[in-house]
């Protein structure tokens, strides 16, 4: 067994800003959103109560559940802390009595997503143990049984895990594997939940489960076609991580990166292999990933692209942002604090502005799932004009195309703006919809902890209003089909994350600065918060 590491916690730097004494305007103000946000909890959680309780989802347009996550009640595991933030304390005792009652040894699910299951049920239940201070033993019992069911999917010839598991062929001694083309993060994202079950009950198997993961990881990291980072899918059945070409922070790969400067915080300092993998990972990025995009107010921002065909004739940088890589901008914020990388606060704060510039760009105020700009190739060199934007896309790969047009280039790029219904940087929406992501208002979050600066606020502000106001329906909040329309159609979907992070972190950013802090607290990739050794 790989023990956890031991000893006194290093001494890690500050990362939360120290706040001043705030006015009685400020303080109304501040109090005043604090309010409407949980206002906003309020009405999905008694929505989720009313027609889903101990169901996965609720449906927010036909008031009916779903069940996509092994049937366990996701929602309900997963806002567990969010009610304890919000000072529910009843409803957090009722809820808890509830999961008390969930049998954790199987589902009706055939197949369990490892990861989903792992990040949501046990790290939800962590979450809520640690932020009541071990004062619900029942949370901790279920985290290990769920974790104890959880670990039969490292029972392979070479403990990498199944990501996506038959659970019942570990009951009836069925041989595993793990795949041999898996995404990264499904199998480098288990680490924060293991390590805090080893950590609270002193049983070693968990965090040894995870840690041969990041041996291999490490090992490999200077060998993959992008030297310091991993692609996208890898071969987990061979160990091998090191062949696929396609290297990002998106989906697929995020909390892969996110989670090593938090599990250095998780073990108090006492691994540098986290911070040497989160070093080499970012000086990686800043030289190939991120990009500063065109836009009409040139502001210096940047956005987390994709390097796609790495190592081949067509390597190139795709200039596209997602949403789910606006976490980038508080990891780099956070790994600037604890590492002493002062300089790269900057760079953390350009990402961060990226994706606020990616909601405000949207005439409702939200930013899309899957866009692409136009990238300044020279990032000192970025003033737009609308014959360099029309040129960029006269001449992009996506845009060309045989027709018989004969109307000259940028004539051809003016019309092909707005057919698309795009808008000035933009070249493409390839996914116009929003699922109500945590991802922009959790950098804005985190860096607002980081900076102490108020500006950051007031755009959380005017994000969560733009937010409530289009996916408010009459049960819940629901995911939105298309942000480049006011009149958006809704979708009957509202997955656990909305009450899980991002109600959480539209709440924590209006809240008193020491909830919660970010020097006594480390997030996991579903916004549940791990008490940090002391």
């Amino acid at each position: 067994m790989i023990p956890l590491p031991s000893g006194t916690p290093a001494k890690i730097p500050k990362i939360q800003y120290k706040f001043a004494k705030e006015t009685k305007v400020e303080k109304r103000k501040r109090q005043e959103r604090l309010e409407a946000v949980r206002e906003s909890f309020l009405h999905s959680y008694r929505g989720y109560q009313k027609y889903a309780w101990l169901q996965d989802e609720v449906t927010p347009l036909s008031a009916e559940y779903k069940n996509g996550f092994g049937g366990w009640g996701a929602t309900l595991i997963d806002t567990l802390d969010t009610l304890w933030i919000m000072g529910m304390k009843k409803e957090f005792a009722i809820a808890v009595a509830a999961v008390e009652k969930i049998d954790f040894t199987s589902s009706d699910s055939k197949v369990i997503s490892v990861f989903e299951t792992t990040i949501r049920y046990v790290g939800g239940l962590l979450g809520a143990y640690d932020l009541s201070r071990g004062k619900y033993p029942a949370l901790l019992k279920k985290a290990v049984e769920l974790g104890d069911f959880l670990y039969a999917a490292f029972d392979t010839p070479n403990r990498m895990p199944i990501t996506y598991w038959e659970w019942e062929k570990a009951t009836t001694a069925e041989n595993q594997e793990a795949g041999s083309s898996v995404p990264v993060a499904d199998i480098g994202s288990l680490s924060m939940e293991f390590t805090r079950l080893t950590q609270l009950t002193g049983d070693p198997k968990y965090f040894d489960a995870v840690q041969r993961i990041y041996d291999g990881l490490a090992e490999q990291q200077d060998d993959t076609r992008l030297p310091g980072m991993w692609p996208l899918m890898v071969n987990a059945r061979k160990m091998d991580f090191s062949k696929d070409a396609t290297f990002t922070f998106g989906a697929m790969s995020d909390s892969l990166y996110e989670y090593f400067p938090k599990q250095y915080l998780l073990v108090g300092g006492l691994s540098e292999q986290y911070r040497k993998m989160y070093e080499g990972t970012i000086e990686a990025a800043k030289k190939h990933i991120f990009f500063r995009p065109l836009n009409e107010e040139d502001r210096d921002i940047l956005i987390s692209g994709t390097m796609r065909d790495v190592a081949t004739s067509s390597e190139r940088l795709d200039p596209e942002g997602q949403h789910l890589t606006c976490f980038v901008g508080g990891m780099v914020g956070i790994g600037a604090k604890i590492f002493n990388r002062p300089e790269e606060l900057d760079t953390a704060r350009r990402l961060t502005d990226g994706c606020i510039w990616s909601y405000e760009a949207m005439p409702t105020g939200i930013g899309p799932e899957i866009f692409r700009a136009v990238p300044c190739l020279d990032p000192s060199d970025c003033t737009f004009s609308l014959d360099r934007y029309y040129g960029w896309i006269a001449n992009d790969m996506h845009y060309r195309e045989e027709d018989e047009d004969e109307d000259p280039p940028l004539k051809r790029a003016e019309k092909f703006v707005k057919e698309n219904g795009l808008f000035p940087g933009f070249t493409e929406i390839r996914e116009r919809k929003y699922i109500l992501r945590p991802e922009a208002i959790e950098s804005v979050f985190i860096m607002y902890r980081i900076t102490g600066d108020k500006a950051l606020q007031d755009k959380a502000w005017d994000m969560f209003q733009a937010v409530n106001k289009y996916t408010r329906t009459d049960v819940a909040h629901a995911s939105i089909e298309d942000v480049t329309s006011t009149h958006p159609r809704k979708l009957d979907s509202m997955e656990s994350f909305w009450t899980a992070e991002t109600l959480k972190y539209y709440y924590l950013i209006f809240a008193e600065p020491d909830l919660v802090s970010l020097d006594d607290y480390v997030f996991n990739t579903e916004a549940h918060p791990f008490k940090r050794p002391s």
